[in-house]
């Protein structure tokens, strides 16, 4: 971040002193105005629900470009990453770390990984207090915040070694908890994790397997798991991201923090998009069906909306969703599900939008969920998992930016202000007038 030469002048009509506030650039991107000395200066706040307009920190982990359709994980496009960077465990590293590893680097990180798998053995306590109905992401605000009752040599924010320790043991240990919430859903045993296998891949025996049926890894649908988890690692300042970053910056520990991100994700408007593309794909059941459904989205007295279409961020295409979209082909054709009726339709729906220019006109082009929704349903994860999934991705992105947060020397505790607009003070009045 550095000074602009110029600098933001804000004017008022009413003959109250103007006041210059500096302006900052970063690498690439918007500039920003320093607005901190507003309030001192004017007695005046900024409004601006939902945030749209303000840069509540900086960071160097993941730009976005949402007119170009531009995803950069440290600089890296994540198109480039997903198809050359190597494993979930290289993008981990960098994300964490900045740079992508050496091989001996990589070598280290895994193995360290690795070696974090397990979860403490009274953990299968905490499943058992949760109706075996309970929905995945309900078990996993709970047990998420509950491994800072095991892990207390760890927890100090301070010191850099706890933070580099429980960053590792939330990426390890995820994997675990996201398959035993599962397991414990369908009322199979819990499977222990097994280092001979990769990140993956263990994450999906440790889901399919089970004591009388040993499951068999299948490199193509170990490479999608991998590259869903590489796609959904981090998405700069979203929801979620600044729950936990708003969480950390009181000093709560990691875990906590995390847990706070996995109950903002579960919101149906940040990280439900698949389940919600792939309900849609289920409602409208047949390649029939879709001209009227269509006609009900563009009515716009319907309420009926196009799931998995546009994206609040990107305004062209979203640069995840081809790279979902060649991986949803690849095992679909691996497991031998080309003429698997969901998938026609929504080929056929694809296509209707990618052409039709009311949708081409609006920019509703395909967006990642649309696609990973479909290749995590051929994979054998149940509906009500995928959002487990997305947290299980997105842990990194998380604790990368915890981290850089608790080390940013201008980081106070978030206190957001507000437009008060309720009944200014008054007295009570007397019970007898009342």
């Amino acid at each position: 971040m550095t000074n602009s030469e110029t600098k933001a002048t804000l004017s008022f009509s009413d003959g109250s002193p103007s006041l210059d506030m500096p302006i900052y650039k970063g690498s690439i991107g918007p500039d920003v105005i320093d607005i901190r000395k507003l309030y001192g200066s004017t007695g005046m706040f900024t409004y601006d629900p939902g945030f749209m307009s303000t840069a509540a920190c900086n960071s160097s982990i993941t730009y976005i470009d949402g007119d170009k359709g531009e995803l950069l994980y440290r600089g890296y496009p994540i198109e480039q990453l997903a198809v050359n960077g190597g494993d979930f465990l290289e993008t981990c590293y960098l994300l964490l770390n900045g740079e992508l590893p050496t091989a001996e680097e990589k070598a280290k990180f895994v193995a360290t990984v690795t070696n974090h798998t397990m979860v403490h053995e009274q953990m299968q306590f905490f499943f058992r207090g949760f109706r075996r109905d309970a929905h995945p992401m309900s078990v996993l605000v709970g047990t998420v915040g509950a491994l800072s009752s095991f892990y207390h040599d760890s927890l100090d924010i301070n010191d850099p070694h706890h933070r580099e320790v429980s960053a590792i043991r939330l990426i390890a240990k995820m994997p675990t908890l996201v398959a035993m919430a599962y397991k414990y859903s369908i009322g199979q045993p819990f499977v222990y994790p097994r280092n001979d296998l990769s990140y993956s891949a263990n994450f999906m025996h440790m889901m399919f397997s089970t004591p009388c049926a040993e499951y068999k890894v299948n490199e193509v649908l170990v490479r999608a798991l991998d590259r869903i988890l590489i796609l959904h690692a981090d998405h700069e300042q979203n929801a979620s991201t600044s729950t936990v970053r708003l969480a950390g910056s009181s000093g709560a520990n990691p875990f906590a923090c995390i847990a706070a991100g996995i109950a903002c994700l579960w919101g149906p408007a940040h990280g439900g998009a698949n389940e919600a593309a792939l309900s849609m794909l289920e409602e409208i059941g047949s390649v029939d069906n879709i001209p009227n459904f269509i006609a009900q989205v563009k009515d716009k007295n319907s309420g009926v909306k196009l799931m998995g279409f546009g994206h609040r961020v990107y305004k062209n295409y979203d640069p995840r969703a081809k790279l979902m979209r060649e991986t949803c082909y690849e095992v679909l054709q691996e497991l031998g599900l080309q003429d698997d009726p969901l998938f026609k339709l929504a080929m056929a729906l694809e296509k209707i939008a990618l052409e039709d220019e009311y949708f081409v006109s609006r920019k509703l082009y395909p967006n990642v969920d649309f696609y990973s929704g479909i290749v995590q349903r051929a994979l054998g994860i149940p509906t009500a998992l995928f959002t487990g999934i997305f947290a299980l991705a997105r842990t990194v992105g998380w604790i990368a930016q915890w981290k850089e947060m608790i080390s940013d020397p201008e980081q106070k505790i978030g206190r957001p202000r507000q437009l008060f607009v309720g009944a200014a003070k008054r007295d009570v009045p007397a019970i007898d007038k009342r």
